[in-house]
């Protein structure tokens, strides 16, 4: 099922001044946003994520861009923002927890396939560059965004303007081993990227979701989860709680290193209020500093931060 958010009536004309597009290819779902000038939704449309199929998703890519510009006409840029990164070395993907992106020209077909070019960045480049300008972020020095998601991934944004590093993974804390460990969480789950213990192993939303089951038995989402804390499940309590006291320990690593004013969060598992709370109360016995300032807030956007990002990776 396909969802569409339109502004207003007004869509239905081409608007005036430069159109941005923007590409959100997640591991659930691919979503397309058009803003204006004035960083506006005039169009948002997702569609499912064909799993495993590379082909499939650069045709889903291709089919909501297309509805887009058949609704406003054609957009003057193209930002995609993908799990992983593209090499500065050999213009592949690598470090998409969605592997079958990775070792794939995925910015070279894309090109081809609409015939015009199109700029790319990292998922949690696009959130943390949203939230950063007009978000819960805007107008300060240093940013880190965080996914927790079906991965996890970071960015760090200085001064408005994200740091890419020499090798195009600045921010990526997801493949840190989880810090401080406590008894039986060392060596940890194996990853996907072929080591354990790996930070996404514990704070993704399927982790979460892993850790839950491991410990009660019963398979239930991550939102099924935290709404069986507030109905008083004793199970779900202690894996939020496990989840809650992980993220301090590998968010404070984070703040000892980029020491950022504010640290946002994006992906599925942002929406668990009781984080923004929990966890700055629990970093403080691991950042190496006494007082702490550095604020956790949640994205503006919500889980349509993203895509507005990736519509601003041509701004």
């Amino acid at each position: 099922m396909s969802m569409t958010v339109h502004a207003t009536d007004e869509n239905k004309l081409k608007p005036e001044g430069r159109l941005r597009l923007g590409v959100d290819l997640g591991g659930t779902k691919v979503e397309v946003a058009v803003l204006d000038e004035a960083d506006e939704f005039l169009f948002r449309e997702r569609l499912p994520t064909p799993q495993g199929d590379y082909e499939g998703t650069i045709e889903t890519i291709a089919k909501l861009i297309k509805q887009a510009e058949d609704r406003l006409g054609r957009v003057d840029s193209i930002g995609v923002g993908t799990p992983g990164t593209t090499s500065p070395g050999t213009g592949l993907m690598k470090n998409a927890n969605s592997v079958v992106l990775n070792d794939k020209p995925l910015k070279y077909d894309l090109e081809t396939r609409l015939n015009r070019s199109i700029s790319m960045a990292n998922d949690a480049n696009c959130l943390a560059l949203s939230e950063a300008h007009g978000g819960a972020a805007d107008g300060i020095g240093s940013v880190f965004g965080v996914i927790l998601g079906t991965g996890v991934g970071g960015a760090l944004v200085f001064n408005g303007q994200l740091i890419m590093g020499q090798n195009a993974i600045a921010g990526e804390w997801g493949h840190n081993p989880l810090p401080w460990t406590h008894e039986g969480e060392y060596p940890g789950p194996l990853c996907w990227c072929g080591h354990q213990g790996c930070i996404e192993q514990w704070l993704s939303g399927p982790a979460f979701m892993r850790d839950y089951q491991n410990a009660s038995g019963r398979s239930l989402t991550g939102a099924e989860i935290v709404a069986a804390v507030e109905q008083g499940d004793p199970e779900a309590k202690a894996a939020l709680d496990r989840y809650t006291d992980r993220l301090a320990r590998a968010l404070a690593h984070v703040i000892n290193i980029f020491d950022p004013e504010v640290i946002v969060l994006g992906g599925g598992m942002s929406n668990v209020a009781a984080l923004y709370d929990k966890v700055p109360a629990l970093w403080d016995e691991f950042v190496f500093s006494d007082p702490i300032s550095t604020r956790l807030v949640a994205p503006k956007f919500g889980d349509s931060s993203g895509v507005r990002g990736a519509a601003m990776l041509t701004s």
